[in-house]
């Protein structure tokens, strides 16, 4: 298959690849395409870059050996998982939806878990979270969001998705809760490096206090993790304001 039939495939499926485009160098202008999901490179830039797209989450420029590299990432949108069938888990899925992420939306009480409740939930699963994830199959392009206010389903839902290759875990709840549920997952097996991940309180400090404004407050917290960025004030940043796409 050659690189322009490839790169067709790509763009009209959604498994995730990179192109790997040099900008600068004796290289200038050669392009390798990356598919990590079936192994397989084609194209005639540099072999090492392959290496590189594990850590390459969206479309930016790279420096490889010396030169610039522009990383074009396709594949399926951010995915946002929310347990709890509650008004802050409908915000977050209506704002996540706006951003163009896939929603979903966990909750183990089926009279909760409905359409009627959470309209902006894409899908919703009706299963105690660890059932519900492994059946989502959590990858690095989901940011996973818990809603709930008890162990017994914060727990597991915590353990799983901190366990997973999500790249945004978070949860509601004031510092004292945050600090008991720690000791939780301690309990449960955890490792101090797998609880580090925990975004909790979830969100930005911007004095959130509807769900909405609670949803607008997480969402920009995960898309900044997801855009490696701190998410402070642009005034006080040295970086580019838009995030190379």
């Amino acid at each position: 298959m050659s690189l322009a039939e490839a790169l067709l495939e790509v763009a009209r499926g959604d498994e995730r690849a990179v192109l790997f485009t040099v900008l600068d160098g004796p290289q200038r202008g050669r392009k390798l395409l990356v598919r990590p999901e079936r192994g397989e490179v084609l194209g005639d830039g540099p072999p090492g870059l392959a290496a590189l797209v594990d850590d390459v989450r969206r479309s930016c420029v790279v420096e490889f050996d010396g030169v610039s590299v522009f990383a074009d990432v396709y594949g399926r949108p951010p995915r946002l998982v929310v347990v709890g069938a509650v008004d802050t888990g409908e915000a977050l899925c209506a704002g996540a939806l706006a951003l163009g992420w896939h929603t979903v939306c966990v909750d183990a009480r089926a009279r909760f878990a409905t359409p009627e409740r959470v309209p902006s939930a894409e899908e919703i699963v009706a299963a105690w979270p660890d059932e519900a994830f492994a059946k989502l199959a959590l990858d690095r392009d989901t940011a996973v969001v818990v809603l709930t206010h008890d162990d017994k389903f914060d727990v597991p839902a915590l353990a799983a998705a901190l366990r997973s290759d999500a790249f945004y875990v978070g949860a509601l709840g004031s510092r004292v809760a945050q600090a008991n549920r720690r000791d939780r997952l301690l309990e449960a097996g955890l490792t101090l490096e797998e609880i580090a991940r925990l975004h909790g309180p979830a969100g930005l400090d911007i004095g959130a206090e509807s769900p909405a404004e609670t949803a607008v407050s997480i969402l920009a917290e995960a898309l900044a993790v997801l855009s490696g960025r701190a998410g402070g004030p642009l005034r006080q940043s040295a970086q580019r304001i838009h995030a190379d796409r």
